[in-house]
């Protein structure tokens, strides 16, 4: 994904979960064609084919992973490989670079635990109940995830309604 390389100057440490997420929020809320087909998974939205991607990555010397201090997991790294890449795109990366900076300022700091909810909060919006209200969107959350308390999912689909209000505030939103 050409734009981890953007998310990680972010603050985040840029490891698969930040990715995947960033892409979802890419592709869901901000409309960019990446073309991941994600699904509810135990975290929170999950794109096996995404999954895929970063392990051909990987193995095609473009990505590596470097290990980071407990409790942090591996951070994806751009190698010289991926940096020449990145160049060759450098147009289609650049058509999307507002989107990309904009997820990245919003998710780039962002624990694991609140990845989880955010993308849950945005795919029970856009996806599960479109037309359903913050109450009851939040206790979707609460039913398809136990552990995310009520109040955890109404403040995090308040959270995604601001991410989509300001998105379009600025033309970002598809």
């Amino acid at each position: 994904a050409p734009w981890s390389i953007t998310v990680s100057s972010y603050r985040s440490w840029c490891g698969e979960t930040h990715v995947q997420k960033a892409t979802f929020f890419l592709q869901d809320l901000l409309g960019v064609p990446a073309g991941f087909e994600f699904i509810l998974y135990k975290h929170g939205p999950f794109s096996f084919d995404l999954r895929d991607e970063i392990t051909a990555m990987r193995a095609n010397t473009f990505l590596r992973l470097e290990p980071r201090p407990f409790p942090y997991g591996p951070k994806l790294v751009v190698t010289e490989a991926g940096e020449r890449l990145r160049q060759r795109f450098s147009s289609t990366i650049q058509r999307y670079r507002p989107q990309v900076v904009f997820i990245a300022e919003k998710l780039g700091d962002k624990r694991v635990a609140d990845l989880e909810r955010l993308g849950t909060a945005l795919y029970v919006t856009r996806h599960d109940l479109p037309e359903g209200g913050v109450r009851e969107r939040a206790q979707r959350i609460n039913q398809l995830k136990p552990h995310v308390t009520l109040e955890e999912a109404h403040e995090a689909v308040v959270a995604v309604e601001g991410l989509i209000g300001e998105a379009a505030g600025i033309g970002l939103v598809r």
